[in-house]
């Protein structure tokens, strides 16, 4: 008898343990720091102040010559505007922004082709969340530029303006640029517009491009210099001309697409940059002053994927033929607290388009189709169920908590699963964020009915995030800035 009460309370506590073990959540530590306003941009900041030395210019063209490599600096949008508005406020708009770019994203799906209807660009409210300086022509006049992973058609403000927005620096005026050229309406540039029109009395090429909040722009489509702070010069890319702009686009002198178009600069420059191109995005908070390791950067060329493999999750980049601008990737699940999440799947239907998931610089909070959100928000409130509750949601955020007091917590790890095997481990500071200065924190994920989900740049910091047309990939490398 006593023998059978030894095995029953053995076999008991083997179960106990395994039942356990199966049950047991993974956790990282959050170290708890309060929403602050982002460090402005000082007049002699670096990145606003250079200028190039013509000694050093270099041109990239295709030919013989071996594809090149430059980097290019890159800051917030926020800084323009921090001392004028607390991070709360800032927080807030950027949130509103972001909710406008992702209803234009799930908008975009059938395109116009005539030059007088609206085409509806990846840009919403001037959403691009992050710039870079650049400059425009021969000799170069300088320009603050949004980089733009949804949209392709480069374009700026240039004078004479028949109606412009106000912007940071002077307006481009091509007339004294050595280097500038309208494109002839006959041109095959001209031809791979969504929407253009032709001036017959120039025999000049427009363009139009409209974006989700009424926000426009549209002139003479052109072929023209573009000087980066490293020396590189790219000759003859073709951009807009903007000679009528309206909208929301907030002190950027235009906009730098980075989609997979054939008129984005990634497509035009394919064989002088090998097909490459990477970024790496550090806290909006963060100044752009800090040292080179710690700053936000773009890389263009075969420099952008990293040497050493070791660490990079690859997985393919998918071309979706119903929305060919983005970069599209299928994620097959995700993680929380170190278990799988059931039901979530998340591939691209390559005969409706729906379905797969975009990764997007310019769009700031991931989007999930609502029951795979559903699911892994609940998934974390059962793993964060010892963190305390805030009462109601914050914007878009229904998950939300106070850690008033606390200065580090505890909180179920999150992974994204994408194809080819790779898994993206999140930090924790990528996932649950200060909303205020308060102490209040949300799990910065959210739903959506679009049929359009997204992995958003708050999820991307700190990962080098590596676009390899060449090789037909995308990258996640983490500590990569």
């Amino acid at each position: 008898m006593s023998l059978l009460v030894f095995f029953t309370v053995f076999f008991g506590v083997v179960l106990s343990l395994v039942a356990g073990s199966l049950n047991r959540v993974e956790y990282q530590t959050l170290v708890v720091t309060r929403l602050e306003s982002p460090t402005p941009l000082r007049p002699d900041d670096e990145f606003l102040a250079w200028v190039v030395d013509p000694n050093t210019l270099s041109d990239l063209v295709s030919g013989s010559e071996p594809a090149t490599s430059f980097h290019v600096g890159l800051a917030h949008r926020d800084a323009l505007h921090a001392g004028n508005s607390s991070g709360e406020e800032l927080f807030k708009l950027r949130l509103d922004r972001d909710a406008a770019r992702v209803a234009t994203l799930a908008a975009n799906r059938t395109r116009p082709k005539d030059f007088s209807s609206s085409v509806v660009s990846g840009l919403a409210q001037g959403s691009g969340e992050y710039f870079t300086r650049l400059g425009i022509g021969t000799p170069p006049s300088y320009a603050f530029m949004v980089l733009d992973t949804g949209s392709d058609v480069a374009w700026l403000q240039c004078a004479p303006c028949r109606r412009c927005y106000s912007q940071t620096e002077p307006i481009f005026d091509p007339r004294r640029s050595r280097t500038y050229a309208a494109v002839p309406c006959a041109a095959s540039l001209c031809r791979r517009l969504d929407t253009s029109g032709c001036d017959t009395r120039r025999g000049a090429c427009l363009y139009e491009v409209s974006y989700g909040d009424g926000s426009a722009t549209m002139g003479d489509f052109s072929i023209e210099t573009l000087t980066f702070r490293s020396g590189a010069r790219l000759p003859r890319v073709a951009l807009g001309c903007g000679h009528d702009n309206q909208g929301l686009f907030v002190a950027a002198s235009g906009l730098l697409g980075l989609g997979r178009g054939p008129l984005s600069l990634p497509s035009q420059a394919a064989s002088r940059l090998s097909r490459r191109f990477s970024y790496c995005l550090i806290d909006r908070t963060s100044p752009s002053s800090k040292p080179p390791s710690r700053s936000s950067s773009l890389i263009f060329g075969a420099s952008a994927v990293p040497r050493a493999s070791t660490g990079v999750a690859y997985t393919p980049m998918i071309r979706n033929a119903k929305m060919d601008t983005f970069y599209y990737v299928d994620l097959i699940g995700i993680s929380v607290g170190g278990a799988r999440v059931p039901g979530v799947e998340l591939k691209l239907d390559r005969t409706s388009g729906r379905g797969g998931v975009i990764v997007d610089s310019g769009t700031s909070v991931t989007r999930l189709a609502r029951p795979a959100y559903e699911a892994v928000r609940d998934s974390f409130r059962a793993g964060a169920s010892e963190l305390k509750a805030a009462p109601g949601g914050f914007s878009l955020f229904d998950t939300c908590y106070d850690l008033t007091g606390k200065s580090v917590v505890k909180v179920p790890t999150v992974t994204l699963h994408l194809a080819g095997g790779a898994s993206v481990a999140l930090p924790a500071e990528n996932y649950l964020i200060p909303v205020d200065t308060k102490g209040t924190f949300c799990f910065a994920f959210a739903g959506t009915e679009s049929g359009v989900s997204i992995i958003g740049n708050i999820q991307q910091q700190g990962f080098r995030v590596v676009f390899d047309a060449a090789r037909s990939r995308i990258g996640f490398s983490p500590r990569g800035c």
